[in-house]
């Protein structure tokens, strides 16, 4: 992985070696052939130059008629080497190109992709998205015409001045008088450009991650008629796109632009200097021409050579962009010599854990446990940090005092793969992506068999519906799941979590969101599940934990109380509190969201069945 000390701003040397030594390198017997070639190429603009004069003196005012077919295919070859040349080099470079932008990309979607949480919480997907795709391509359309423009168009540079310089030397100091037109710009451009070409980078990544965010909430935009507010605020950034990528433009032609000065003033030295020779007979038309073509040629690549230093001002800016990404190091990483993780379902415990969202106190001292193989569920307001405690059990974030052990073995000491391989998550938003069933389920396992996929289908109640779908199995889930329901997205991933069979299950308001037949379908699966494991639940209608072994009742990041349901009503508290809000008169009126719920008489405690999962099913079935 490359690697880049800290800094604020990079110089060209640094950019450069950074570029060769982690993706160039491994090409430099291509790009060594690719380079001779292009000197082979970039030499022939002075070899035609140069016979410019033989046809001229020899051949249209000499008339030596023998000469016409020697000047000519020696032209022609000179054609012909420049065809097979240019052809050869830059089919070599577009693979090369093409390579190490794909090294390139890979290394900083593993990058990105290991990175903290935190991380990614302040810089949105489109930014990462135009850092992978905008920003190599950017990168990679410039290195290639620098490496061109040093290799072809410097060597036809140096051999036409070579060419006017055997001709006449005092000719070509004339004509390069004007050099300082094009020093002076390209000496005050230089930071003009970089900035304009960072800043529009920056706008790139602020349009895609708006297309992101529209495209991913699209029923939001509709339902709400966004649909003018959205393409205003996306027509303002194009253009802002379009003032930063004209004004870097600018900068850069005027730096192409300044060449052409200095070519006429350059001629127009030479013409009223070199004329004069001419006339008096010291300089013959053919000596004139093969000058005139090679001075006429030269300016061709100059001005490239001098729009290579305002474009590499924008390849500049993209490297910058992708270092800054690549400094970024992961603060959660596995210990050198890691313990060796629970093979069975662990006792989890919490011992005094305190964490912190800069100054936004989130848990405050945290203290309980989960025993082995049984249910425990957390409950308290929106806010009270019970899914922050699933994302330090799975160190997706760091607590800053007290830890957290599965039968007393910290989990900082586990490797990061080793400890969340013991996890399975069933969330309210099930996280599908846009491939078939199959590999949603699977997501890249293939020693997994046929008849214990088909087992998994049964027990999550996937193959209900899968008769229903066009390919079955086979069928794509679309973007985020979107070509299925709530409930059969959940079952999915109640699959998916059946298929990794792991010692621990958390469950962070699974059913929330589904409706009274769907909720006890998922349920039943989720009991199926939640068998020998040790599960935390994330609830906030009660009626769905009251048979958990253990509630942890939390408020403002603290433990304030916990115990069975019996227990915690008979003591009063914040949970009798809860319970009495959603339930008025023996019977439920609404949840902790305030969303609606149809009225139901709650059994007695002797009365409920003895899997907390089994009562809600059984509740659906009555429905």
């Amino acid at each position: 992985m490359p690697s880049q000390s800290k800094s604020s701003t990079y110089s060209s040397a640094q950019m450069l070696r950074w570029l060769w030594v982690n993706y160039l390198s491994d090409f430099k017997v291509w790009l060594a052939i690719a380079v001779i070639l292009m000197m082979i190429e970039g030499a022939t603009f002075g070899s035609i130059s140069f016979m410019m004069q033989p046809m001229f003196d020899r051949v249209f005012v000499g008339g030596e008629a023998g000469s016409i077919w020697t000047v000519g295919l020696v032209i022609l070859a000179i054609f012909l080497v420049r065809a097979v040349t240019a052809l050869v080099q830059n089919v070599m470079m577009k693979y090369i190109s093409q390579r190490s932008g794909e090294n390139l990309r890979s290394d900083l979607m593993e990058h990105i992709i290991g990175l903290d949480t935190a991380y990614h919480q302040t810089h949105p997907p489109g930014q990462m998205i135009e850092r992978v795709q905008g920003d190599v391509a950017s990168l990679s359309m410039v290195w290639t015409q620098l490496i061109t423009g040093l290799a072809r168009d410097l060597v036809a540079l140096i051999s036409l001045l070579s060419v006017a310089f055997w001709i006449d030397w005092k000719w070509m100091m004339i004509a390069m008088i004007g050099i300082p037109i094009v020093v002076i710009p390209a000496l005050t451009l230089r930071t003009f450009v970089r900035r304009k070409a960072m800043a529009a980078r920056a706008v790139s990544a602020e349009i895609s991650t708006r297309m992101d965010e529209v495209f991913h909430g699209i029923t939001q935009v509709k339902l709400n008629s966004l649909e003018a507010y959205q393409t205003n605020r996306f027509n303002k950034l194009l253009k802002r796109r379009v003032g930063t990528e004209v004004e870097a433009k600018f900068g850069q032609e005027l730096l192409s632009g300044s060449v052409d000065v200095m070519a006429g003033v350059g001629f127009l030295a030479v013409i009223v200097f070199g004329g004069s020779e001419i006339i008096e007979g010291e300089k013959t038309v053919g000596q004139f021409m093969a000058f005139f073509t090679a001075m006429a040629i030269a300016f061709d690549p100059l001005r490239r050579l001098a729009k290579i230093f305002g474009t590499w001002q924008t390849a500049a800016a993209a490297i910058e962009r992708l270092l800054d990404v690549f400094d970024t190091k992961p603060t959660l990483l596995s210990p050198q010599s890691p313990a060796v993780p629970p093979s069975a379902a662990p006792e989890i415990t919490f011992n005094d854990v305190s964490l912190s969202y800069g100054d936004l106190p989130v848990l405050n001292g945290t203290t309980f446990t989960a025993q082995a193989g049984q249910t425990t569920a957390l409950v308290g307001a929106s806010g009270a940090g019970k899914s922050t405690l699933f994302n330090v059990l799975t160190r997706l974030v760091e607590p800053q005092d007290g830890n957290v052990t599965l039968n007393d073995t910290p989990i900082n000491t586990l490797a990061l793969t080793d400890l969340r391989s013991l996890v399975s998550t069933v969330s309210q938003d099930a996280a599908l992506f846009d491939e078939t069933l199959r590999e949603n389920i699977l997501l890249g396992r293939e020693e997994v068999s046929d008849d214990a996929i088909q087992t998994t289908l049964m027990d999550a109640h996937v193959a209900d519906f899968l008769e229903m779908l066009p390919d079955g199995l086979e069928s794509a889930a679309g973007p985020r799941g979107s070509n299925l329901s709530g409930g059969q997205r959940q079952r999915v991933a109640i699959a998916r979590a059946l298929l990794r069979d792991t010692p621990i299950l958390l469950l962070d308001e699974a059913t929330s969101a589904l409706d009274t037949k769907s909720e006890a379908i998922v349920q039943s699966a989720l009991d199926r599940l939640a068998e020998g494991r040790t599960t935390l639940v994330i609830a906030h209608r009660l009626s769905t934990i009251q048979n958990a072994h253990k509630i942890v009742v939390m408020d403002k990041g603290k433990v304030v109380d916990q115990g069975s349901h019996e227990d915690l009503l008979a003591r009063g508290g914040l949970y009798a509190d809860l319970y009495r809000l959603q339930f008025r008169d023996g019977k439920q009126v609404v949840d902790n969201e305030n969303r609606p719920k149809r009225t139901l008489t709650t059994p007695k405690s002797q009365d409920r069945p003895q899997s907390w999962f089994a009562r809600l099913f059984k509740r659906g079935q009555r429905s």
